[in-house]
């Protein structure tokens, strides 16, 4: 720990738009203080280079990733990296000392079969796998707060799972019934060329992708079955919409009980989640936008009922970048190190 208890945080792959929110949002944090900013490409540039508007602010060098040097320099290190990086530093950094966040997939799977099925590549770090916490704190809290590995979710299974779990864990849908239809802003392609993410590209369109096997299908699939206690398949559909930030995931669902009423859900899904403060239930009628969760860790529900159809809808919105991303690895963050979870977060949105 540095001077005055500050919890000393570093961030590899401080470049991409992960890295550039988990900037912004520790260099804010009140028992933090930033020691090392790493990368690839970016090694040697200050960061105000990267990021012009952060002059005057940040004087940080980005520095070539050097396992000794993070280890001897941080407590807290963020893995911000593309898939099948972070487990090739994530166990030196724990044998060393360092708590580690991995915003990757790399530790999100149970069982590394899984993760080389869907990402390909070869794993030998079984043991440090299976130290990781999925994190995922409105389910998994206790755990977070004992784990010195977090596998932090990706952002269209935070949306999904935060709607879905109450429907699972207390039997109220059918396992085999859920369809999540999700659409997302195209900064959750992250700071890279690609000819789908581009202006003229994206905008003014709507386009759905990896249609049946998209990668995040299996860690929603994982998290569903440890909480109907059986194996659960999702119908997982996830689109492209022309805005920078922000998820909206509909889920539907059929009901157990066809008898059940909006109301009822309602007042399952509050006492579901009392205890998460960054999770709020809408009043009845009320549907969640994007926007209103903006530059926040918030996620926003809500929850309707079609008697007819006898299934249940529930809406989801969040900010990929933060409760999808970085504000929630700084949310575990703070539960590993026993600080209070809202420590550090914004909790209003950007608006309009």
């Amino acid at each position: 720990m540095g001077e005055l208890g500050q919890i000393r945080a570093g961030i590899v792959g401080a470049s991409g738009y992960g890295g550039i929110q988990l900037v912004r949002l520790l260099s804010q944090h009140p028992q933090v203080e930033i020691t090392y900013l790493g990368g690839d490409s970016s090694a040697g540039r200050l960061y105000p280079e990267i990021y012009p508007h952060l002059h005057g602010e940040m004087d940080l060098k980005v520095e070539a990733v050097e396992v000794g040097a993070i280890a001897a320099r941080c407590d807290a290190v963020f893995l911000s990296l593309p898939n099948g990086l972070a487990h090739k530093l994530a166990p030196t950094l724990l044998e060393r000392g360092c708590k580690v966040l991995d915003l990757s997939a790399d530790y999100r799977f149970a069982d590394l079969q899984t993760y080389t099925a869907w990402y390909g590549g070869d794993r030998a770090d079984h043991s440090t796998a299976a130290q990781a916490a999925y994190g995922l704190p409105e389910l998994f809290r206790d755990r977070i707060r004992e784990a010195n590995l977090i596998g932090c979710p990706g952002c269209y299974p935070t949306a999904s799972l935060l709607a879905i779990a109450p429907l699972l864990k207390q039997g109220l849908a059918q396992p085999d019934s859920i369809i999540i239809d999700a659409k997302s802003g195209t900064s959750g392609g992250g700071r890279k060329t690609a000819e789908h993410l581009l202006l003229a590209e994206a905008d003014n369109s709507l386009a759905a992708y990896g249609v049946a096997k998209h990668r995040h299908t299996p860690e929603i699939e994982q998290i569903c079955t440890g909480l109907a206690g059986r194996e659960v398949l999702v119908q997982f559909t996830p689109h492209l919409i022309p805005m920078v930030r922000g998820i909206l995931a509909t889920v539907y669902a059929t009901l157990r009980d066809p008898g059940l009423v909006r109301e009822d859900l309602n007042t399952i899904y509050s006492a579901f989640y009392r205890n998460a403060p960054w999770v709020t239930v809408m009043p009845n009628g009320s549907y969640p936008q994007t926007k209103w969760a903006w530059g926040t860790n918030r996620c926003y529900l809500g929850i309707e009922v079609d008697a007819r159809t006898g299934r249940v809808i529930v809406m989801s919105a969040i900010d990929n970048l933060m409760k999808g991303q970085a504000g929630q690895a700084v949310q575990c963050m703070n539960l590993m190190f026993g600080l209070e979870e809202q420590l550090g977060l914004p909790r209003l949105a950007f608006y309009p």
